[in-house]
């Protein structure tokens, strides 16, 4: 399967989205993907707001059942949500789940204007009822195999496929 071109994808969302960059607007990329993203897009977009990251592992509603799968990272949200649209970055929408997790984090910040899901792929799939307002590529991503983001030493993103890791 031929994946598309992920700094491609990357520029296409950043024209896609630069007309919404308002006053009001700020960023948060879920680690480790979407804050790869994230740290793309920002500049580019000019957002005001410092770049807020975030791990969601404590938030998974899974978490009791996985345990952590990873170091947990340190949310950073160096701006007050209240009020705010914000743009929610991940790199590649599947269940839905990390969506969720992400939100109810949110939450526990402030109560934001209005939330809107940016990723570079999706890959169908979804257990939940969550939709990507902004999206660099709808995928078919065939069974047993999982998408994911990955960033060389010089900082070049590029989608590979992986078999799926056993739970």
């Amino acid at each position: 399967m031929k994946l598309p071109d992920a700094e491609k994808l990357c520029e296409e969302l950043a024209r896609e989205l630069e007309p919404r960059i308002g006053p009001k607007s700020a960023m948060i990329g879920l680690y480790t993907g979407g804050a790869w993203l994230a740290e793309r897009l920002h500049p580019m977009l000019g957002v005001h707001a410092p770049l807020g990251l975030m791990d969601i592992a404590f938030y998974r509603d899974d978490y009791h059942a996985r345990g952590l799968q990873h170091d947990p990272k340190r949310t950073k949200i160096p701006f007050d949500v209240n009020g705010r649209d914000l743009l929610l970055v991940d790199d590649v929408l599947y269940t839905g789940r990390t969506v969720r997790a992400a939100m109810n984090e949110l939450f526990d910040y402030g109560r934001p204007q209005s939330i809107s899901l940016v990723v570079l792929a999706d890959r169908g799939g979804r257990q939940l009822p969550i939709c990507a307002q902004h999206c660099g590529a709808r995928l078919e991503v065939p069974a047993g195999m999982r998408l994911s983001l990955k960033r060389d030493p010089a900082g070049r993103l590029a989608l590979v496929l992986e078999p799926e890791r056993a739970a």
